[in-house]
């Protein structure tokens, strides 16, 4: 099975061109999303959370109190870096329970904003660097999420710098608004079946 790694910083897109792949008939695994779920519903990761950062991490048993644990760890790279270390072998045990009832296709999708940090790029075969400039993501996440600029800023000093991605992947997708998404979605997805014809 081919797995197709989808990264980028916060703002860069991601997600629409994930949704390309998904008309495509391609399974995507959305590493952000099934964190977020976890660490509502993972009993084990939702007692380590609040060991590390205080039972006034959730409101009630198990409902995250997203805001406040943002307010720590996106001050705080040392903070971040061990909810890091706390959520990600949940995600990789998480993905690997998925990946095993989604096998039908030819290749799977898996997206992460920190897919290289987390070293989650070691599940795939390829990857992707999905690139925009920086003034128009933080506009994107400033509109979508309802967050100020520093506040996108502060979260993308911890992420990685896309100059590092793009080193680390094997392509790169424009998400410019200039540049059109889908034909170039179009013409890695053909690479794609390629490849897996190639390896049967």
């Amino acid at each position: 099975m081919l797995i197709i790694g989808i990264t980028g910083g916060i703002g860069s897109g991601k997600s629409v061109v994930c949704k390309v792949f998904e008309s495509l008939g391609v399974d995507v695994y959305d590493a952000d999303s099934e964190a977020r779920k976890l660490m509502s519903e993972d009993a084990m990761l939702i007692r380590d959370i609040k060991k590390q950062f205080g039972s006034e991490m959730y409101i009630g048993k198990d409902t995250l109190n997203r805001k406040k644990l943002a307010d720590i760890v996106f001050h705080d790279a040392e903070a971040l870096k061990k909810l890091n270390e706390i959520v990600h072998p949940s995600v990789k045990k998480h993905f690997k329970k998925w990946k095993k009832e989604h096998n039908e296709g030819k290749y799977l999708v898996k997206e992460a904003a920190i897919l290289f940090e987390s070293g989650a790029n070691e599940d795939c075969t390829k990857v992707i660097t999905v690139v925009a400039p920086h003034d128009l993501r933080v506009k994107r996440v400033v509109e979508r999420d309802k967050v100020t600029k520093q506040q996108v800023e502060n979260i993308m000093i911890n992420q990685s710098s896309t100059s590092d991605k793009i080193k680390k992947s094997e392509f790169i997708i424009i998400n410019d608004n200039n540049e059109l998404v889908i034909p170039q979605v179009l013409e890695l997805h053909e690479a794609f079946l390629k490849i897996y014809r190639d390896f049967k």
